[in-house]
């Protein structure tokens, strides 16, 4: 009886694994941040792609909608044109703000008072682990 040789695909799998680990960190293009460090408890995994708005370490904003990441900086009115658009058509959607360490605690709020203004509900601050880790 015949016996089919598995050994050639394997090989092939395991190649295409290895591209593939290689290749998915490279695909996010974002904006370089330092976040404040904060040894709160890491959320729940969300269903639905949040709406990330990032503010930069020179104040520029950025605007995050699930896997369309921006690398062009936005003004304010773009972010409330563009996030209530997103909030009529699906008001559960999570929003988060990742403020630059450095940035200016006004810009931050500017950010949220948009949010606000573009008719979402609840908006979370995104910050990183301590680097001692507690």
């Amino acid at each position: 009886m015949a016996e089919i040789n598995v050994v050639p695909y394997i090989d092939v799998m395991l190649v295409l694994l290895v591209i593939f680990m290689v290749t998915a960190p490279l695909l996010y293009q974002g904006v370089e941040i330092e976040l404040p460090q904060s040894s709160a408890e890491p959320m729940a995994p969300q269903e639905e792609e949040p709406v990330i708005v990032e503010v930069d370490r020179n104040g520029r904003f950025y605007l995050s909608i699930g896997a369309q990441a921006d690398d062009e900086p936005v003004n304010l009115e773009e972010i409330v044109v563009n996030v209530t658009a997103l909030m009529r058509a699906q008001p559960q959607t999570p929003v988060f703000v990742r403020g630059d360490a450095n940035v200016p605690y006004a810009r931050v709020v500017n950010v949220m008072t948009a949010l606000q203004q573009a008719g979402v509900p609840q908006v979370g601050l995104l910050t990183q682990p301590p680097a001692n880790g507690g």
